[in-house]
């Protein structure tokens, strides 16, 4: 009995791993070992910086709270605590957005939170 091997499944499985390395440089586009390394370490890249991305808007948005609450004479950790204390729960997403978008809200927040 002839050996069986599926090329027809392991050439399509080739296939989409070269045409997912197509614009890379030199041997990492057309060499099957080269791109196959090139590809997982792409996805590990992918994993990890969709995580790291949560953390880089976050910190975007508390320099964009921290500008806006400076302009209203209060810092960004002074106006956080007061926010607490008065229990204004408005996250970092919605003050950014409040600060860059529509100032006039942004400083009634920060004229309530700083309300003693």
């Amino acid at each position: 009995m002839p050996r069986s091997v599926n090329a027809v499944a392991s050439r399509a499985r080739r296939k989409k791993i070269l045409k997912a390395t197509k614009g890379n440089f030199g041997r990492r586009k057309n060499v099957w070992t080269v791109a196959k390394n090139t590809y997982e370490k792409g996805l590990g890249y992918a994993y990890r910086d969709r995580k790291r991305k949560k953390g880089q808007f976050r910190a975007l948005w508390i320099q964009r709270i921290n500008a806006a609450a400076r302009i209203e004479g209060v810092s960004y950790s002074k106006l956080m605590g007061a926010m607490t204390k008065q229990n204004i729960e408005i996250n970092r997403k919605v003050l950014a957005d409040l600060a860059v978008n529509h100032p006039d809200a942004f400083k009634a927040v920060v004229q309530k939170a700083m309300a003693n």
